[in-house]
């Protein structure tokens, strides 16, 4: 069984190392992108807040009806950071493409003219590291191999399934070849409950919206062209974001969803502060008519069930943020363990391969000399 098992794991990881590497670097490094933005492009997402109140929902949309007449909104990031900078998604009437602004919340001023959502590097890193650069057909691919990262994982635990008995054992004065395999047994061991967790995520949202795009446009349905603005003029975003807190107790908007399609309402995404580290600050919601601005429905997170909790969890677990700076640092290294686990591996593969070539060799010269000899 193992040496059958070996061979499965040895040829998924030869099959999947390339486009795994891809994957994890990248998202190792998307798990600081706020921070390297705030690096690169510290006027365009960081703002002072000075103590000060953020402006009126409707003030700051006013200011950029005013500064980009050709777009609508569709959605709206209020980050829990207060001094990280609205960030606006729009698209532009006439196209059925998203762009995505920036505008500081306490002076109304746009920081960033609506753009592609792939314009800046740590966008396209993102975009590369769910889709390959391929759309949406590419999270299907890119959840094969997240599918294959989480069965290495757990191929790889049943291989060294007595871990314990050698798991900080490297023996430095050993062949290279026994050297990397403790090296590859022990990194793995270590990185593979992260990155179980971040193969089973990442594939599941990838299948899931997959689906959702292939449902939605099925038949040949397009995207839908936007035209004109899709909710009510009357309405005032900002009461409609102060009566949330009347809906569910304790409730702070982190994100609002505007109509971007007809027959689509208003839904302000948010926390309830429930104490929980692994729910995300998108678990609840709270649904407004987009014409009447009537308040619909309401999904409190507290109230919901262990399998809603769990499932909402995947956002925290994904992305390593539920410990703060800690937990960030530790999903960031483990995401590059794939690095010295495919270097490790290809050598120790190669390093086989060699030895049994030669052993194939050896039989077929002393078969060639009992022929001989017979002879």
């Amino acid at each position: 069984m193992n040496k059958t098992l070996f061979k499965l794991h040895s040829w998924m990881a030869l099959i999947a190392f390339v486009p795994l590497l891809l994957i994890c670097v990248t998202g190792s490094i998307l798990v600081f992108k706020h921070e390297i933005d705030s690096l690169l492009l510290a006027d365009k997402v960081r703002v002072e807040s000075g103590g000060r109140e953020r402006l009126s929902l409707d003030t700051l949309e006013a200011s950029l009806q005013s500064h980009f007449p050709d777009y609508e909104v569709v959605g709206w990031a209020l980050f829990q950071d207060k001094e990280r900078a609205d960030l606006v998604y729009t698209m532009q009437r006439g196209t059925d493409e998203w762009t995505y602004a920036l505008i500081d919340q306490y002076s109304g001023e746009p920081l960033r003219a609506p753009m592609g959502l792939t314009h800046h590097l740590t966008d396209w890193l993102l975009d590369f590291h769910y889709t390959l650069l391929m759309g949406d057909w590419g999270m299907l691919v890119t959840s094969v191999f997240s599918i294959l990262l989480c069965l290495l994982g757990i191929t790889g635990f049943i291989l060294y399934r007595k871990f314990w008995k050698n798991f900080f054992t490297l023996r430095w004065n050993a062949r290279m070849i026994v050297y990397f395999s403790d090296l590859h047994k022990m990194t793995g061991i270590i990185g593979a409950p992260v990155l179980l967790i971040l193969g089973f995520t990442g594939a599941w949202w990838n299948i899931t919206h997959f689906a959702h795009e292939m449902e939605e446009h099925a038949e040949g349905h397009e995207h839908y062209t936007m035209e004109r603005r899709l909710y009510s003029d009357d309405l005032s975003l900002q009461a409609l974001m102060d009566d949330t807190g009347n809906q569910l107790q304790n409730f702070e908007t982190t994100y609002i969803s505007f109509p971007w399609e007809p027959g689509r309402n208003l839904t302000f995404w948010g926390d309830v502060h429930t104490g929980n580290p692994l729910l995300s600050q998108y678990a609840s919601n709270i649904t407004y008519n987009a014409q009447s601005g009537e308040h619909m429905l309401s999904y409190d997170i507290r109230d919901a069930s262990l399998g809603a909790k769990i499932l909402d969890s995947y956002r925290r677990l994904h992305f390593g943020n539920f410990a703060g700076l800690v937990s960030k640092i530790l999903w960031c290294v483990i995401g590059l363990s794939p690095l010295l686990l495919s270097f490790t591996g290809i050598y120790i593969w190669n390093q086989r391969r060699g030895k049994r070539r030669a052993a194939r060799e050896k039989r077929r010269v002393k078969a060639a000399q009992l022929a001989g000899a017979s002879a």
